[in-house]
């Protein structure tokens, strides 16, 4: 590992300041540093500058989780720095956005929670064995192949036509974009990007995952209170392990007519997935309905591509997406919550 220096901005614009200083060649970004670290350990980077943004805007607001304007209390704030297990403990997340909280709590072990920051989760890389395998020049780090074409891709996406199958790796994403999600920015000519703008497929750009331009930083993240809304996924592991499928819904309910829904799948495909032919399906129906529930779950694989692994995935999804849309509007039975 080659030696680096690490620095501590105190303020944003010294942080913009350092990631243009021609004195470095590849700074890097680090807060809580999990995803940066492994990369260092499997010698994926070569930073020769750390920029430590952990405490960033730690002093700006007395509440790091609070409500954009206090008295309209119609989007709630949450700095970019603030840990997953700061989100999961908030009363104000857990009464609004019981989807984020249940997205983070099925995210990775205690230990991580503790230290992963929410920005830090929205743009971790790929979790492809490829990709950070040393050994395999694919893609995404500059060579002219995606090894799991031809090779083992059971964890890999069912959507998107490539030519990188990586599927997107963050639970925040999903559960951010069914609650209208917004990345706040510093340090260019963007002051606000919706969440489901920040990722792009990897035709739009093999080597990068995020729209992020040259210096943005993400400062803050804002979205809308959703209490009527769940999150599921299954995982070969429950206690910790990369899910197979998931799916983060919100409804808008009248009694138990479903007047609306946002429905967002997970580890599907290379960007958070959106299932808006699903949500149609959905509207007008009751949640009692478990013949029209499946029928508009089943729309959940249209279109999908699978690999010669990963087929499973197609009988998984709709489950997962009718677990979800039962989980939001509090049906789901509590011996499958953790199915």
């Amino acid at each position: 590992m080659n030696a680096f220096a690490i620095a501590t901005p105190k303020s944003v614009d010294q942080a913009k300041s350092l990631l243009s200083d021609g004195r470095y060649q590849l700074p890097v970004l680090k807060a809580g540093g999990m995803d940066v670290v492994d990369h260092l350990k499997e010698g994926l980077i070569a930073p020769d500058l750390l920029i430590n943004i952990k405490r960033l805007g730690r002093d700006r607001y007395e509440s790091h989780i609070g409500w954009v304007d206090e008295d309209a209390k119609k989007s709630l704030r949450v700095l970019a720095s603030v840990t997953m297990t700061e989100m999961i403990d908030h009363d104000l997340v857990r009464e609004n956005a019981p989807v984020i909280v249940q997205a983070l709590e099925r995210a990775a072990t205690p230990q991580v929670r503790n230290v992963a920051t929410a920005a830090g989760n929205l743009l971790q890389r790929p979790r492809c064995w490829y990709y950070r395998n040393q050994q395999f020049n694919c893609l995404k780090k500059g060579g002219d192949a995606c090894y799991a074409v031809a090779g083992e891709n059971k964890y890999h996406a069912v959507f998107g036509d490539g030519p990188c199958h990586i599927v997107h790796p963050s639970n925040f994403a999903p559960a951010l974009m069914v609650c209208d999600g917004i990345v706040h920015l510093n340090g260019g000519k963007r002051d606000t990007l919706p969440i489901a703008s920040l990722y792009h497929m990897p035709n739009e750009g093999v080597r990068t995952e995020n729209t992020l331009q040259s210096g943005e930083i993400i400062t803050h993240i804002s979205f809308t209170p959703k209490p009527t809304s769940g999150f599921f996924a299954v995982k070969e592991k429950q206690s910790f392990d990369w899910p197979l499928a998931m799916c983060a819904v919100s409804l808008e309910m009248n009694g138990d007519t479903i007047q609306s829904a946002m429905i967002v799948a997970g580890a599907v495909a290379p960007i958070p997935w959106s299932l808006p032919h699903v949500a149609e399906k959905l509207a007008g129906k009751s949640i009692n309905d478990g013949a029209a529930l499946r029928a508009a779950c089943e729309l959940s694989v249209r279109d999908a591509r699978p690999m010669t692994d990963n087929a499973y995935k197609l009988k998984l999804l709709p489950v997962v997406v009718r677990r979800a849309i039962l989980r939001a509007a509090g049906k789901l039975p509590a011996e499958l919550m953790e199915a």
